[in-house]
């Protein structure tokens, strides 16, 4: 496949209308030096006959350049269904040229707006041409969540805390492809392998996380996660025994339970609620960018 800046991972199974949808919000976008993958786990609804009407997609073996890729095959989920999709990747730099950018776009799930890419594409120069470096690194933004119907944020400072609390979701970060290429998700984790993947880039890697003021996606929210709490909470803790201290988990669990975090949960994801609650939480996020 032909290296660009940006590579789009969707993956599909029976996605109906929403594959479609989907990957119109990356082709319409006005920065252009991108490629999708749609890993598709052999949908029977048509999906995939109505992808290859609407535009030319070509296979991961053709020698045709197509901006779409389609993979299909069998796979264990959304998170085995990725690492397919990247194992595809280089996950290697050549002396003087920029990383390419990996983003995962779940099906449901939209660009904000059309000029994403071209906005990311460059902050992302910008920054590395500034600080003089092509490290590895993961660029992330905010989202707007349409099952509570507001912009959410992103902490603009990944620490130990960011960590054990919250980091951004995968639909708002661009992870540099020797990232990806060099860490699959962890199957093991049902829910939560996307965090534990950031996790282990932010430590192990020593990846550097960099916050950029755009709104990456739109997102359709009430997902597997939202729908499968318990398990996602068990992961979490899970998770963090792993890259934190028992001290520190100690302390963070009594912040957590101090700045009410039950409450916050409740308020971030009502109707009623949420666009009041990430108006602050946005606004105190603006105060510590510039502190």
């Amino acid at each position: 496949m032909k290296k660009t800046f940006f590579t789009i991972i969707v993956v599909s199974y029976n996605a109906g209308d929403k594959l479609l949808k989907t990957v119109e919000s990356v082709v319409r976008q006005t920065y252009t030096d991108y490629k999708i993958i749609v890993k598709d786990g052999m949908s029977t609804d048509g999906s995939i006959e109505r992808l290859k009407k609407a535009y030319q997609v070509g296979s991961i073996d053709s020698e045709e350049d197509c901006r779409i890729t389609l993979l299909e095959s069998c796979d264990n989920g959304i998170y085995h269904a990725m690492n397919i999709a990247t194992s595809h990747l280089e996950g290697k730099v050549k002396a003087g040229e920029n990383p390419s950018y990996v983003f995962f776009l779940n099906c449901g799930d939209y660009l904000g707006n059309e000029n994403v890419l071209r906005d990311v594409h460059k902050l992302i120069l910008d920054r590395n041409l500034r600080e003089g470096t092509t490290l590895p690194a993961i660029f992330y933004g905010d989202i707007y969540d349409r099952s509570a119907g507001a912009r959410v944020a992103s902490n603009p400072r990944i620490d130990d805390y960011a960590c054990y609390r919250n980091v951004p979701s995968h639909q708002a970060c661009f992870y540099d492809e020797r990232l990806v290429y060099r860490n699959p998700f962890d199957l093991k984790y049902k829910v939560r392998a996307d965090y534990e993947q950031f996790l282990r880039c932010f430590y192990r890697e020593k990846a550097e996380t960099v916050y950029i003021p755009v709104l990456i996606a739109d997102y359709e929210g009430g997902g597997y996660s939202a729908q499968n709490l318990k398990i996602s909470e068990k992961e979490r803790r899970e998770i963090i025994q792993m890259y934190l201290t028992s001290s520190q988990i100690r302390k963070y669990d009594i912040l957590r339970v101090l700045t009410l975090s039950k409450l916050r949960t409740a308020l971030s994801s009502n109707k009623l609620t949420a666009g009041l609650y990430n108006s602050v939480k946005e606004l105190i996020y603006l105060l510590k960018r510039k502190r």
